[in-house]
């Protein structure tokens, strides 16, 4: 049985070919019952997300996993061949230990990964498909990637626009929950800033959007409120965040409108972050005395220094990660040899089984006690023995004295004999 990684991501693939092979949430279940039940496959998790679709399986051929993904999907292999990739065993170790590390995310260090990847583990559990392998794999990997954030700044920095604007927030308001939170917009980087906001759980947060429909979905994923567009103006007071993000071609916000807030506010201060292009908030209004203002420039700064600490701390990741990589596949070396240990096992019991037995019968007819103990313990040495003894005798040539140094070493015997054929030591006053 081989473990391998099969997939592709953002590094491999555009988003038109992901798309493709993507797995709804709601049939993977049935997806690994189908891998490992028709492909040769003992042991399957796949990871679905929008960067990556990727299959972690320890079968005997991988080739069938292959097929099997373009035959689900209903593609051409020549369509999805070229994208792919597989790993083998140390590389797909490495690989899953690198993508629970968030090493090969699109934004480097991101933390959600590893809960999509635990997320995989779990399907994958529940299906039937997750086994012996596989689930320590995930664990390990799991551990791997505390050890990694824990001890590295791969995660420490600010790397997204999103995140940037709560870290510029928190450096005005003592605390973010005590706040009022404006989002104007409803896109995709207002659903991120507003997701990120959501986990410092503000005192209140309203979208503003022109179409309401898209506002109130957001707002349900967030717990906020929805607010008309042409109320902005007449609310704004209320809020000390406002972050704005829409496709207007003028601004929504002007000084004056910015000015009547802060009078209204008695000069309480107010952050504002927009993130639209063209601007949606007017320049003048950072000239405001309690208004900070950041624009996409000043937190693009922090993004970039964020970038460039965490390219920093990936060497100390990946030399972690190495390591772990060498453990894990000493695991699976010594687990190769458990069938053996077991079978030895076996054998030893029973044959003290059997000895313990004949000598309770001797007990019971009253032979002497000692002579019992005598007789049981030369006839498991004996039993014992006569494995490697026999072993030793029909071997021949070099082979035996291979099997003779195996001997050694299985026995400890060098130790052994060092200690009962120590030599003496010389006496010194005995002339040379």
């Amino acid at each position: 049985m081989t473990l391998f990684a099969l997939g592709l991501n953002h590094h491999t693939a555009p988003l038109a070919v992901r798309e493709r092979v993507a797995f709804v949430p709601e049939r993977l279940s049935h997806a690994l019952g189908e891998l490992v039940n028709g492909q040769h496959v003992q042991e399957a998790a796949i990871l679905s997300t929008c960067n990556r679709t990727e299959l972690y399986c320890a079968a005997n051929e991988p080739a069938a996993a292959v097929a099997w993904l373009a035959d689900y999907h209903r593609l051409p292999g020549h369509e999805v061949q070229p994208y792919l990739y597989t790993l083998p065993e140390r590389e797909a170790i490495r690989h899953m230990f690198r993508v629970a590390s968030g090493l090969d995310s699109m934004v480097l260090g991101e933390p959600q990964i590893l809960g999509q990847m635990k997320e995989a583990a779990r399907v994958a559990e529940q299906a039937g498909t997750l086994g012996t392998l596989l689930h320590k794999l995930f664990q390990r990997s799991f551990a791997v990637a505390k050890e990694v954030r824990s001890t590295t700044a791969i995660g420490a920095n600010i790397v997204s626009l999103a995140a940037a604007s709560v870290h510029l927030s928190a450096r005005i308001f003592e605390r973010i929950s005590d706040q009022r939170v404006l989002f104007v917009g409803a896109g995709e980087m207002i659903e991120l800033c507003a997701a990120h906001f959501a986990g410092q759980n503000p005192r209140e947060i309203v979208i503003a959007n022109r179409t309401p429909e898209r506002a109130q979905a957001l707002a349900d994923r967030c717990n906020a409120k929805v607010m008309r567009l042409d109320r902005v103006a007449e609310e704004l007071p209320n809020f000390d965040i406002v972050v704005s993000c829409t496709a207007s071609t003028l601004p929504i916000i002007g000084l004056g409108m910015v000015e009547r807030a802060i009078r209204a506010r008695k000069h309480r201060p107010m952050v504002m972050v927009d993130l639209a292009v063209p601007r949606d908030i007017e320049a003048e209004v950072g000239q405001l005395d309690d208004v900070f203002l950041y624009t996409l420039d000043s937190l693009a700064e922090i993004v970039e220094a964020g970038l460039e600490s965490r390219q920093a701390a990936v060497v100390e990741a990946e030399q972690i990660i190495d390591t772990r990589v060498d453990a894990f596949l000493h695991w699976m070396d010594a687990r190769s040899t458990v069938p053996t240990i077991r079978a030895l096992r076996e054998q030893v019991e029973q044959t003290r089984q059997q000895e313990v037995d004949r000598a309770l019968k001797a007990l019971a007819r009253g032979d002497s006690p000692q002579q019992i103990l005598e007789a049981l313990s030369h006839s498991l040495s004996n039993k014992l023995m006569h494995g490697p003894l026999q072993a030793l005798n029909d071997t021949g040539g070099t082979a035996r004295h291979d099997l003779a140094q195996q001997v050694h070493r299985l026995f400890n015997l060098d130790s052994a004999l060092g200690a009962t054929n120590q030599a003496p030591t010389p006496r010194t006053d005995q002339p040379d």
